[in-house]
């Protein structure tokens, strides 16, 4: 970073400064010899590439990892997933990945209300999005919603379906932990997804004056000015 920074024009001092570094740890470490982790990383690099070409891109961590013990080259699996990730190299993934949320073409969008996601204040914009994670027992689905003032997730809620009411819990997390008003002001902005396409209906308590819908490319934020309002997958 500090030489990326050098070469945009900034000094070192200045840098360092900034990312809260040393000047002189900054220099002692371009002098200094590389580490043994790093030579090692270096020899291993080179074959990990050569694995992965010969199975014509389809091997992963653990058939690599295999393939390297068998040519006589003891390493970690630890170690493999760590230089394949710093390669840009990965195995090709048995059947679909998971998707989270499917764009609905056919559902109205509102105008975008985020052009510019930053914030001056706690509670002015809100982003929330949705993941997965693969378990024993089955996927687990997780909702967040996060401040973009304080980068801090106000709002989540986990479960095993991604059914309308998933995003719309943890948006109501967010709301009573932050103790939101009407007219506060608050834009709630996430994407464009099946989760994603909100309704407004009476079968929902009062969702406190958050602005949300749907933006003009993968984006949604709306704003509602107070009454009863339910989110409903379209």
């Amino acid at each position: 970073m500090i030489e990326h920074l050098r070469d945009k024009g900034l000094g070192v001092g200045f840098a360092c400064r900034v990312l809260g570094l040393s000047e002189s740890a900054s220099y002692a470490r371009k002098k200094r010899p590389k580490s043994a982790r790093r030579l090692r990383d270096e020899q291993l690099m080179p074959l990990i590439e050569q694995v992965h070409a010969e199975s014509g891109g389809t091997y992963g961590v653990r058939r690599i990892t295999r393939a390297l013990k068998r040519k006589g080259v003891q390493v970690a699996r630890c170690t493999v997933e760590r230089l394949m990730e710093e390669l840009g190299l990965e195995g090709v993934i048995r059947g679909q990945r998971r998707p989270t949320t499917v764009p609905e073409p056919s559902a109205p969008r509102p105008p975008d209300l985020v052009r510019d996601f930053t914030a001056s204040r706690p509670d002015q914009l809100w982003v929330a999005d949705m993941t997965y994670v693969r378990t024993w027992t089955g996927w687990v689905y997780v909702a967040f919603v996060l401040d973009v003032f304080s980068r801090m997730i106000v709002g989540w809620q986990v479960a095993n379906h991604m059914r309308t009411e998933l995003p719309l819990d943890a948006l109501e997390m967010a709301l009573w932990r932050r103790r939101i008003k009407k007219d506060s002001g608050l834009v709630h902005h996430s994407d464009r997804g099946s989760l994603g396409g909100f309704n407004w209906s009476s079968q929902h308590p009062d969702l406190g004056g958050v602005r949300r819908g749907h933006g003009g490319l993968e984006f949604e934020d709306q704003r509602c000015s107070g009454g009863a309002a339910s989110a409903v997958a379209r």
